[in-house]
Parts: structure tokens; sequence; C-alpha cells
């Protein structure tokens, strides 16, 4: 809006969240904010910009939240800052005020030690309210997912070793996620990577770049991915994974539904028997594959639902859409009550004792070696629809399905930059000087979490591999 290209002389601190005392602020504004001698105003609502699907807005992903950390800790850090109260604002619309309260309860929970509940109460103490996030459709909201779903979600993924910004590195996450290099993410580093379908040939359709089974090999061996689950209907033969020594497995349901309990059974099964990492997809590696490792999760970690989908969005925005999250909430209490049942029976796996933290420096490094570039109905009505559906429902429900359409649609809002103007040099994590405003524990917390300047510069290096050539 023009407002936003006015500048007000400052603000009122009295108006502001304190989330470090006398040192760091978050403020919702109306109009941009001057810096002063004694405080020092900053924005991210034109840099860190979430691309939606359709009527979805957040929750930022994990590179634009990894992004903000960088860029608030170098802050906190700077010399030139040193005895400035730093002020964190947002004044944009109630979407941006969302994102921006995200960024900074995410920060505390995971740099000031804030449980998730203290970190909301900080966003809510000048009775500030927030709009919740919603799916990736374009019909009625059908869930609600809050602030503290996404706090509480980022706390689950520290707590279990799948949180490490020591171990992240964001040129990689940025290069896959996009289409032409394969569209996948990790949603339990080690355990579960989400992805686009394969397609028998290598093409672009509808906009979207497709990719043979054979270009994710290399990457999958790499990084010990052994089984291959597919939601959708068969697009390429299951032989060229098996033939190369990978498991594979079918588990079709409709594009848009949810999964009988015959499916949810047999994914959960497969999943724990499994001797390395399982690569998930259905058509756009959204909805149904988002559904069912969010199962895996409440099982196994008892995450709730809403924990489980806010991670889930965090790592692979758009994921479970529409009855699909009515349904993960639905199975909630079975699945706690199955999960409990495994784990007094002592079938209890390394994965879900949170080692999986070992596995993630091998997980997130090296970009150059792979090939590939480039109302609520209930459960029961639901599982009768389900179980009537083939693969034929899907092909003839006429024109493209929805898992089409996200494709395309991540497609051509990729093809302008996939990140914000944020330097590289924000992007590196600076150490030397001391955060005064924290005690040592904090202190010793946030170099831990955000790594030291020598691995950041490890990470910087590669930017340069994360541009590989597109798929020809």
């Amino acid at each position: 809006m023009h407002r936003n290209n006015v500048f007000i002389e400052t603000c009122d601190l009295s108006n502001c969240i304190e989330v470090i005392k006398d040192q760091l602020y978050f403020a919702l504004l109306h109009q941009k904010v001057k810096s002063s001698p004694d405080r020092h105003c900053f924005c991210i609502d034109e840099e860190l910009s979430y691309e939606n699907f359709y009527a979805d807005f957040g929750p930022l992903n994990l590179a634009m939240f990894y992004r903000f950390c960088c860029k608030l800790n170098k802050k906190l850090k700077s010399c030139v800052h040193a005895k400035k109260k730093i002020v964190f604002y947002t004044c944009g619309d109630r979407k941006k005020q969302a994102n921006a309260a995200y960024l900074i309860g995410s920060y505390a929970v995971m740099h000031l030690q804030k449980t998730p509940e203290e970190a909301y109460s900080l966003l809510v103490s000048q009775n500030a309210s927030y709009l919740p996030f919603r799916d990736a459709s374009f019909g009625t909201c059908m869930y609600n997912l809050n602030i503290l779903d996404c706090l509480l979600g980022v706390h689950k993924a520290l707590q279990f070793g799948w949180l490490d910004f020591s171990q992240f590195n964001v040129e990689e996450y940025e290069h896959y996620e996009r289409a032409e290099n394969g569209d996948f993410n990790w949603i339990i580093p080690g355990k579960f990577l989400a992805f686009s379908g394969p397609h028998p040939k290598s093409k672009i359709e509808n906009g979207y770049p497709l990719h043979a089974p054979e270009a994710y090999f290399p990457y999958f061996r790499k990084h010990n991915i052994t089984n291959i689950i597919r939601l959708n209907k068969k697009m390429y033969d299951a032989k060229r994974f098996t033939d190369m020594g990978f498991k594979h497995h079918d588990l079709f349901f409709v594009d848009g539904s949810t999964p009988n309990e015959a499916i949810v059974t047999r994914f959960l099964s497969i999943c724990e028997s499994a001797d390395g990492a399982v690569a998930v997809h259905c058509k756009a590696g959204l909805g149904r594959t988002g559904t069912l490792i969010g199962c895996y999760m409440m099982k196994h970690f008892r995450l709730t639902a809403a924990e489980a989908i806010a991670w889930i969005r965090i790592c692979r925005p758009g994921s479970v859409i529409g009855p699909q999250q009515n349904f993960v909430e639905e199975k909630q209490p079975s699945l706690w009550a199955e999960g409990d049942l495994y784990r007094r029976s002592g079938s209890v796996t390394e994965q879900e004792n949170g080692s999986s933290k070992a596995a993630v420096a091998g997980i997130l490094s090296g970009v150059e070696d792979i090939s590939i570039n480039g109302t609520n109905k209930n459960i029961s009505q639901r599982k009768t629809a389900a179980e009537t559906h083939t693969e034929e429902d899907e092909e003839e429900c006429g024109g493209l399905t929805q898992g089409d359409k996200l494709r395309a649609l991540k497609s051509k809002r990729q093809s302008r930059a996939s990140t914000g103007s944020l330097s590289l040099e924000e992007n590196t994590i600076h150490t030397k000087s001391t955060l005064k405003s924290l005690s040592s524990d904090q202190r010793k917390r946030t170099r831990a979490s955000l790594g030291s300047s020598g691995s950041s510069r490890a990470g910087g290096n590669s930017v340069s591999k994360a541009r590989a050539p597109l798929l020809r």
C-alpha cells in the first residue's frame, strides 16, 4: 500500500512487545519507521514473502525462518547496534503480521529458550490478535492452524533433532524444492522425504518440469533412501526403482481424498520396518503425502495433529489440504494409543529415540551429485468413499487433478527468484561479538543452534554448487 512507503520518525516502545529486556522488541505498525541513534528498526515484509498456491499465506518455510534468524542474530551481535534497542516490526496486512509473529515467536523458542506458550503469551501481550493460517485450497477454510501450533511444531522439531541450523544448508534446501531440481523436501531428516511424483519420461507438462525415476537415483542412494511409496495412480513402471535395488510400494487413494484404515496401517508398517529413509510421493507430493507422514509423526512422536501439520508445512508449504486436515485431527487419539502400545511392546526404533541428528549433516550436504535439476464428514463416511475409488476414477474425473494444478502453480511462481533480497553475508552466522542481553547459557544455545562462523562459511561456499544446470 502507498502508506507503507511513508516513514514515521519513531515508534512508541510502550506499545511494542518486549522480547529481550531492554534490547529486542516486536511491533505491529501501520507505517515504516526510521531508525534513530538509540534505536535500530527493521522489517522483512518485502524481503521474506510467502508464495501462495491459492488462499494460503503461511507459515513461511524453513529457509525463510533460517534467513530471519541469521539476520536478527547478526543485528543482536553487531558492535554497531550494541547500545541500541532493536525493533523488529511489520507494517503489512494481517497476513504479514501473522508471518512476522510466527518468525519472532519461533526465534524465541529456538534461541531464547522460551517455551511455545511463553513465546505466544508475549505475542498477544499487547492485546494483539493474528489471523490463523489455512490450507492451500481455494474453497472454504475447514481447519485453522494458529501461531501457537507453529511454535509447538518448531519446539517438537528441536526436541527430536529434526531442526538444527548448525547443520542446515539453506542454498541446498532452496535448490531442491524447486520444480526443475526435483521438488522435494526432508520432513524428518534421515526418515521421510516428500517429493513430487516421477513421470515415465522427463519433460515439461502444464508448465511443470517432470522427472523420470532415474533422475532421483544418485540422490536417493547417497542419502540412504531405500523405500519409495507411491500414493497416486501408476505413472511410471515401479520396476525402474526395484531393478536398481529400491523397494517400491503402491498405496493408491484419490487425489484430494483421505486414506482408508488399511492404507494407513500398511503405510505405518512399511515405514516402521524400513531399514533406511522413505521417499513418499503422490501427484504433487503435498496432500496425500503430508497426510500419511503426519499419521506416522503422531503415532511415533506423539505430535498433535496441529503440530504435525505445522511442521510439515514449514518444511514443505502447501501440504495437507482440505478434508485431509480434519482426517489427521480425527486420527490423533487412535494413533497416540497405537504409539503407546508400540513403545510398550519394546519396538522402539532408533528414529523414535530422536537419534536422527547424526544423519542430518550427510542429508543436508552436497548439491552437485543429483542428476535432476534442473463442513466435515465423519471417518466412516470418508472410508466408504475412499474404498470405492480406483485409479481410473482419478484419471476420469475430468481434466487436471488437484495435484496437477498445484504443481503448475508451483512452477509458475518459481519462475522468479525464490529468495528475498537478503544478502549472502546476512545468511551466515557471526559469533565473534557477544549477545550482551542473553545469559551465558542462552548464548551457548544460540551458538549451538546457529553454528559457528566457520561452519557458516562452509555452507556459504556451496552457493555456486546450488545452481546446477537444468534438466534437458
